[in-house]
């Protein structure tokens, strides 16, 4: 079994003026495939606090993956890609271009979207929007994928076959 995190960024849910809604959809979504969802926080849009959880929950509780919601778009307290950047230590562009991409399915708005993902050390980190559509569309993108993903960061040295199958 994986373990996974949910970090929501939000300067409004944080400080209790709003709830969060995109987070328990992540939670939700990974539990029902098998992730176990061990740790969840709110964090406001600052860089320190954004950098710090992501860099315990890497390198203390060693979480297969993490998936941030919130703090992707174009206002200036949108911080998220900016920390996460900083503590990754390689990106795999993919992902977020496929999020990007498949969420103008439904929203033009979906390529003002600036999140990323990437890997430090063994643990995953995917940055999904703030709401909780586009946190759906995000996780149906990654969730066939997210388990091959994982094994090879794990270290998993089979070849992968070009139908997508192990």
């Amino acid at each position: 079994m994986y373990t996974a995190g949910v970090l929501t960024v939000s300067d409004s849910v944080s400080r209790g003026a709003a709830s969060d809604e995109s987070g328990p959809v992540i939670r939700r979504m990974l539990g029902r495939h098998g992730y176990n969802v061990f740790l969840y926080k709110t964090v406001p849009d600052e860089v320190q606090d954004i950098r710090g959880i992501l860099i315990k929950w890497t390198d203390i509780n060693h979480l297969d993956i993490i998936v941030t919601t919130g703090g992707t778009g174009l206002s200036p307290r949108d911080i998220t890609p900016e920390a996460t950047k900083s503590i990754i230590e390689r990106t795999i562009p993919g992902i977020a271009e496929t999020i990007r991409i498949k969420g103008l399915d439904s929203t033009p708005r979906a390529m003002l979207s600036r999140g990323i993902a990437g890997v430090r050390d063994k643990t995953l980190i995917i940055n999904l929007p703030g709401s909780p559509s586009a946190v759906t569309h995000g996780m149906e993108v990654i969730l066939p994928v997210l388990e091959h993903a994982l094994d090879k960061i794990r270290g998993d040295t089979t070849p992968c076959r070009q139908d997508g199958l192990k």
